[in-house]
């Protein structure tokens, strides 16, 4: 019954507790994880290597610890294990990827691996028995091999493969998954994997190869939301949406300057992906300034490229809520020394970044606590996008792991979640639910096993991946029951 409630209730209106201490009885809560962060095996059962086994095992001293994924806190032997914790912190539901890989080895449509197919169905149906609501994201950064090696997101065609994955999921798992995303944090997927070498596929490109990227992943996302509405919805009744990462940007002084910058550099970083989706087309400050910076760069057009109206009309509209990555805000300032011969997607923005040093700071250096920076982004989002259904689909905070007793985290989500209750109540913001990151210590990028995301700890040096709760746990399990961040409610 829960369950049937939750398809119902959280996509539809708001009902808002008198309490405004208290998240309202419809707003619901997760927690999330993704596949190659947690699952391991990642040459077992058919599987085959995807751009991060890849990165990890040619160039190990990319990662900080030269350390990868292959076995990770091992989900994909430890599943039901993780969902008796979830049951533990009484969560709604689950996100957690599907790794492409492990149901398309070759890539594309044409070998399905059975095996893999079962993983991700024991697992739904393990969360569905214990009452948890699966949701499930398509893409989250663990693309193919042989995929990449065709030229990844910056290949045109990759549209039509990521459709006629997408169309398989659907079809696979749709009858039990009602809750959809895309693609999680396109911008990073392009900024940081084909722009500024960092993430996986780890490519050197800015200014041509992230703006390609974009293109492609905005046509590969609404392939995906049409193929969905028009060919499942109707019987399965789920939702579908993509998932986009803002950090908030401030300006640094009240300077004329970095108040423009600043409010350009939102529209690079955070409209880039949204304009096109709530509003049509991209931001109109990003099309001017790239075409503007690629002319006097000599460039015969604009690096970035340019939207068919077909393809405008075929985007704009594609995600039944806003799925929302934050954790921190930055300041910014506009670039003293500008150097109109460098190309790069920084330098066509002409921004600089930095921090508050009396901001709180945590295990990852630029990740500080500004939890009345969520406010703020919350309510820019509303202004600029017309109140678009909001959906925390991550929030956390990292640490360095010495330590259970993660009161600093604790710290975190309440201010976190007490931002977002003066948004829902003050400002009129419409937030439909909250997804802590993450369930436990996992496989956290570049940054290897450095950084503790997790409510759980795991021995990663134990070979049973021992999980054991941080006192994070009992605040979370607290919250997901009461609905309440503070101890006054009660």
């Amino acid at each position: 019954m829960r369950l049937l409630l939750f398809h119902h209730i959280v996509l539809s209106g708001y009902i808002f507790s008198e309490a405004t201490k208290k998240f309202p009885d419809n707003f619901k809560f997760g927690v999330a994880t993704s596949s190659y962060q947690i699952e391991g095996a990642w040459d077992k059962d058919g599987k085959s290597p995807s751009i991060w086994d890849h990165l990890t095992h040619t160039r190990p001293w990319h990662i900080e610890d030269g350390r990868n994924g292959d076995i990770a806190c091992d989900s994909y032997y430890k599943y039901k294990e993780d969902v008796r914790m979830l049951k533990e912190l009484g969560v709604d539901f689950y996100r957690f990827s599907i790794a492409w890989t492990r149901i398309l080895p070759s890539g594309f449509i044409n070998t399905i691996n059975w095996d893999g197919v079962k993983y991700y169905n024991n697992l739904i149906d393990e969360l569905l028995k214990n009452n948890i609501e699966p949701m499930v994201t398509l893409y989250h950064w663990d693309l193919p091999q042989t995929l990449q090696e065709l030229g990844g997101w910056t290949n045109p065609i990759m549209e039509e493969y990521f459709a006629e994955y997408a169309r398989l999921c659907f079809k696979l798992f749709g009858d039990k998954v009602k809750l959809w995303t895309t693609i999680n944090e396109p911008r990073l997927v392009c900024l940081m994997g084909y722009g500024i070498n960092v993430m996986a596929p780890a490519y050197n490109n800015t200014g041509i190869g992230d703006y390609l990227c974009g293109h492609t992943l905005l046509k590969a996302h609404a392939r995906a939301y049409h193929i969905y509405d028009d060919e499942f919805r109707k019987d399965q009744k789920g939702k579908i949406f993509i998932v986009l990462e803002f950090q908030w940007l401030i300006p640094k002084t009240n300077s004329t300057a970095d108040i423009n910058v600043t409010e350009t550099a939102r529209h690079f970083m955070f409209g880039w992906f949204a304009n096109p989706i709530y509003l049509g087309n991209y931001p109109k400050v990003m099309i001017d300034l790239v075409a503007e910076r690629s002319a006097k760069q000599g460039f015969p057009k604009s690096r970035l490229p340019k939207f068919t109206e077909k393809e405008i009309d075929y985007i704009k509209g594609t995600t039944d809520f806003l799925g929302l990555n934050t954790y921190t805000s930055f300041l910014t300032n506009s670039e003293e020394f500008y150097d109109y011969k460098m190309v790069g997607f920084e330098n066509d923005i002409g921004f600089q970044i930095s921090h508050d040093p009396a901001w709180e700071a945590t295990a990852q250096p630029q990740f500080k606590i500004v939890p009345w920076g969520t406010r703020q982004m919350l309510k820019w989002i509303k202004e600029t996008y017309d109140s678009p259904e909001i959906f925390f689909t991550e929030n956390g905070m990292a640490d360095n792991g010495t330590s259970l007793d993660d009161q600093l985290r604790i710290k975190f989500y309440r201010e976190q979640l007490k931002a977002v209750l003066d948004s829902m109540h003050k400002d009129d913001v419409k937030v439909s639910g909250y997804t802590a990151w993450s369930l436990m210590d996992n496989f956290e990028w570049v940054s290897g096993y450095n950084l503790k995301f997790g409510l759980y700890h795991v021995d990663f040096t134990s070979p049973n991946r021992t999980r054991t709760p941080k006192s994070s746990v009992a605040y979370m399990r607290k919250l997901f029951k009461t609905h309440c961040p503070i101890e006054e409610c009660e």
